[in-house]
């Protein structure tokens, strides 16, 4: 990677970008493969006990279904309108902002990523987001399972923590760093 920056630094701002099309492909092959081979509001496979469920149901909301008895009208704009605009906001900021850590950069490419995974289904699938992996939750925030997902939801929870995790460290590490500078002013 630093090879990469030393040579041409514009073209490390556009590598993360080969993330977020692994991301959507990876995203809308496996979405395939359950609409393919995996009947409507079925279970298909159990691993370790029922811990692991794959299975196959629709979401026409958001997120833990928010948003499921919204007007269509609403839900365009909230569901597809909305999110286009942040994803071109997000990507923008992805390759232009010289204030992102590499880090950060890779982060926000997986967001978005997971962002057009989604939008794609909401866009082209009318009968709703397809999503598959089902997890048992043992009656944690008493949920008994936890609300079935897919691999786009995966990368933008996993890469918007990790990004969380990125900004709290720098500015801890800057916070830090201040009271031994102030010291060394005159």
């Amino acid at each position: 990677m630093q090879e990469i920056q030393k040579k041409n630094p514009g073209a490390a701002r556009y590598l993360p970008l080969v993330l977020t099309s692994f991301i959507v492909a990876a995203d809308q092959f496996t979405k395939y493969l359950v609409v393919r081979y995996i009947p409507v509001n079925t279970i298909a496979e159990e691993y370790f006990g029922d811990f692991l469920r794959i299975v196959h149901v629709r979401n026409t909301a958001i997120a833990f279904s928010i948003g499921a008895g919204l007007p269509d009208a609403v839900k365009k704009v909230l569901f597809i309108i909305l999110p286009m605009v942040l994803l071109v906001i997000l990507m923008g900021m992805m390759i232009k902002s010289s204030q992102l850590s590499t880090l950060q950069r890779w982060a926000a490419a997986g967001i978005a990523g997971g962002g057009i995974g989604n939008l794609i289904d909401r866009v082209f699938r009318t009968a709703g987001v397809v999503d598959f992996i089902d997890v048992k939750f043992y009656g944690i925030f008493g949920l008994e399972r936890w609300p079935v997902f897919n691999v786009a939801d995966s990368s933008i929870v996993v890469f918007g923590i990790l990004i969380f995790a990125s900004v709290l460290f720098s500015r801890q590490a800057k916070d830090s760093a201040l009271p031994a500078q102030r010291k060394e002013e005159p």
